[in-house]
């Protein structure tokens, strides 16, 4: 809980007064943000109410801990403050309340919570400041967070949360889950195959150069089932791109919004 919880201690036991009171105050906040309370309201409380413990004594609660409460919750209205107010400075990741190092970035909690109006704010916020570079490709946080290593791209096509994906990849995101995408689609069941495929497919959109996948050639009929025989044929080298793929890869640079107003027969799942 503490990934998402900034402020609260990693324990219970032996906690002086002044720590539990501090850890009354983040719970607060926690539950006011979770309610949907008014922007006004919630930042009185972050400035003048909630504290935490940290190196020995009480502090504010930064603007970056409180974004990434609205990001559990879709705080909307209060992440587009935060953002508006604090620039990049409501980005720079806690710190993990376990080891103290660099916790999880916020692009990440984003793709987890598949807060995709929250992730444009975010997107927006980095392009206008030029840190795109910086977020996109952070695969920090510490050891113990669940997506240690691991960056929003990576995350995204391991849950499936496509239209995270293209947002990313449309701002600049390496597209380099493509071996990922491949196991997502060969492990998942029928209910998720289809954000999958999406998944997969905007990243065929986006790749500068298809990487050798030789071993596509070990299951031809699996395979060829999975990404249709266009796809596959030039997967493997052995014809060239499609046409409508690549008329896709031009659309798709863009910007996201034109792949979602597409005809759904030009949609790049149905490409097959």
């Amino acid at each position: 809980m503490s990934a998402v919880m900034p402020g609260l201690l990693c324990s219970q036991l032996d906690l002086s007064p002044s720590q539990r009171q501090c850890e009354r105050t983040v719970f607060s906040f926690y539950c006011a943000v979770r309610e949907q309370l008014p922007v006004w309201l919630l930042e009185d409380m972050r400035c003048m109410e909630v504290f935490c413990w940290d190196d020995g004594c009480p502090r504010a609660f930064l603007p970056s801990e409180a974004l990434l409460y609205a990001l559990v919750h879709d705080h909307q209205d209060y992440a587009r403050y935060l953002l508006n107010r604090y620039s990049v400075g409501a980005l720079r990741a806690p710190r993990c309340s376990f080891c103290c190092s660099t916790g999880v970035p916020h692009l990440n909690v984003a793709v987890r919570y598949n807060r995709l109006a929250i992730l444009s704010m975010i997107v927006e916020t980095l392009r206008d400041c030029g840190e795109q570079s910086k977020h996109l490709e952070n695969s920090g946080g510490c050891t113990h967070a669940v997506d240690a290593g691991k960056t929003a791209v990576q995350l995204a096509v391991e849950l499936s949360h496509a239209d995270c994906l293209l947002l990313l990849l449309v701002e600049g995101a390496r597209p380099d889950a493509l071996d990922a995408a491949l196991q997502k689609l060969l492990s998942c069941d029928a209910s998720e195959r289809h954000h999958a495929q999406r998944c997969f497919d905007f990243l065929l959109l986006f790749l500068p150069k298809l990487p050798p996948l030789h071993h596509l050639q070990d299951k031809p009929e699996h395979w060829q089932s999975l990404l249709g025989k266009d796809v596959f044929s030039w997967m493997c080298g052995l014809a060239p791109p499609p046409l409508l793929l690549q008329a896709l890869r031009c659309v798709a640079r863009s910007g996201s919004d034109r792949i979602s107003s597409l005809p759904n027969f030009l949609q790049p799942h149905n490409r097959k």
